[in-house]
């Protein structure tokens, strides 16, 4: 499938083997509270599978703890944070549907998320670099980190089949929902904490501006190259 394109062994394995890792708790009980996912463990395993693996969020929270340090990162810390899981809750209660009703939809996001994330590693290798503390440019804020979820291809891929995959029709949508959402909520704070303040102690180490500028360069190139596996599979759609 394609789906697996940004997702690592560890998170695939999660997903075939569902039906091995059980919740703590009966079917029986399961079901009288309309829930039937009984492999929480794996979905839970694959939340912080994917969630803590390179990927855009990733490397520009990175980026932005090593250039603006931790207390100028907060706002796009949390719109990260609470914008992924907000948007595992839009997916799992109807935009999926929208989507396979109208699929263009999704091809113009995706498109859209390719053309911002090229625009972002721009924007990223030409940074101006700054000796130790000194910001010449503002960190993304809370509403612009959240937004980005939308139009960042790993968080749909993640978000899609987390739905897809840990679902049933024949139980409660909703509260199945619920639980991938706070699989997600529970694995995204600390997983982006990680690369946050590798980035602020990455600051240590890159004390000059070659050191500075050869950082941005390669977290730029790291995201065209997030990117690769999605224009691969556009061009393969359009030019079948």
């Amino acid at each position: 499938m394609r789906l697996y394109g940004f997702l690592t062994p560890s998170a695939i394995l999660s997903m075939h083997y569902t039906s091995a890792i059980k919740l703590p708790y009966s079917h029986n009980q399961l079901e009288r509270n309309g829930v039937m996912v009984d492999n929480y463990l794996a979905v839970l395993l694959f939340s912080f599978t994917t969630m803590i693996t390179p990927g855009p969020n990733n490397i520009m929270i990175m980026s932005s703890g090593l250039n603006y340090g931790v207390r100028k990162s907060m706002p796009h810390y949390l719109g990260i944070c609470l914008g992924f899981p907000a948007m595992v809750v839009a997916v799992g209660l109807g935009f999926d549907a929208l989507f396979q009703e109208f699929p263009f939809l999704h091809e113009v996001i995706k498109v859209a998320g390719v053309l911002y994330l090229l625009y972002l590693a721009y924007h990223v290798a030409m940074a101006p670099v700054s000796n130790i503390g000194v910001v010449r440019r503002n960190p993304l804020t809370f509403l612009q980190a959240a937004v980005f979820q939308w139009v960042n291809p790993k968080a749909w891929i993640m978000a899609t089949g987390a739905v897809a995959a840990y679902t049933t029709i024949d139980s409660d949508m909703f509260l199945q929902v619920v639980y991938i959402t706070f699989a997600f909520f529970l694995a995204t704070f600390p997983c982006i904490a990680i690369w946050l303040f590798l980035g602020t102690h990455l600051k240590k180490l890159l004390r000059n501006e070659t050191h500075q500028r050869l950082f941005n360069v390669t977290m730029a190139i790291l995201l065209v190259l997030s990117v690769i596996p999605v224009i691969i599979e556009l061009a393969s759609d359009y030019l079948a």
